[in-house]
């Protein structure tokens, strides 16, 4: 019989993920993210592109070619909330722009910033976190370096490098600055 102690628990462990619901489909993302933006009183753009024919990612697709080998129709959109700006003029909210594809992930574009591969059940959380200011720029002055820092719900952060070589920070971007 062995009286040895029980182990210490786990200091180190990684935090748990956010629950994030599922999203099966290109279409259930969308109507998420269009709620999403109609409940804050964003307008909201949307194009579907359906079919092999049409999606950005299936280029080798035959001529003619609807569906895919298997036979499936593969369904990619784009979700565009344009800049809004507050009183005074003070930018409320960025420019965003949604790429959702087929494959379960998605590209989130934030005032000229791309997030790319992203999974899609992250892109409601991910807008949400922007919408509610949980998104800040982390800069350096030498070497000069701006990143784009974007915290959900559980600690998960998404960074991206701002680029700054062509025009600088945008007015919303700028405005994150402390």
């Amino acid at each position: 019989m062995d009286h040895a102690p029980p182990p210490p628990p786990d200091s180190h462990r990684t935090p748990p993920q956010p629950h994030l619901p599922p999203l099966p489909s290109t279409e259930a993302a969308v109507e998420v993210l269009s709620a999403l933006a109609e409940r804050r009183g964003l307008p909201v753009a949307v194009e579907h592109a359906i079919g092999a024919d049409e999606s950005s990612r299936r280029t080798a697709a035959g001529a003619f070619a609807v569906t895919d080998a298997d036979g499936s129709l593969p369904h990619e959109a784009l979700v565009e909330i344009p800049a809004t700006d507050g009183p005074g003029g003070a930018p409320r909210t960025p420019r965003i722009a949604v790429q959702l594809f087929e494959e379960g992930d998605a590209h989130i574009t934030v005032d000229g910033v791309t997030f790319h591969d992203l999974p899609r059940e992250s892109a409601p959380a991910f807008l949400e976190a922007v919408f509610d200011g949980r998104a800040h720029l982390r800069t350096t002055w030498y070497p000069p370096f701006c990143r784009l820092v974007v915290t959900l719900d559980g600690e998960l952060s998404y960074k991206e490098v701002v680029p700054l070589a062509y025009g600088g920070l945008s007015r919303w971007l700028n405005s994150l600055r402390s």
